[in-house]
């Protein structure tokens, strides 16, 4: 994942560039994800995210809708929910 993306190139990740993967009630690891977008509203237990620290034990509800950008390394969801990962597939450099 990049560290520093132009403004051009994070617009075109925002809108959905790159491969994703829907996924349901699940606790998924070795991710590289740059976003989520979740369709339902999602209850989120933990979520790993590379640099955020307090992001290992949750337990909200993520709003249908919700886009939540960072870089995401695993995420366990529980109950009803559908959301979508967003795997960045450009090049590492800027």
């Amino acid at each position: 994942m990049s560290i520093h993306d132009s403004n051009n190139r994070l617009l075109r990740e925002s809108l959905g560039k790159g491969s994703g993967e829907v996924f349901t009630a699940a606790t998924l690891s070795s991710k590289d994800w740059y976003a989520i977008h979740f369709i339902t509203d999602t209850v989120v237990s933990s979520i790993t995210m590379t640099n955020h620290t307090g992001t290992g034990s949750l337990a909200i509800t993520i709003p249908a809708g919700t886009v939540l950008f960072g870089h995401i390394t695993a995420i366990t969801t529980t109950g009803a929910g559908v959301a979508i990962g967003y795997k960045e597939e450009d090049s590492k450099a800027g």
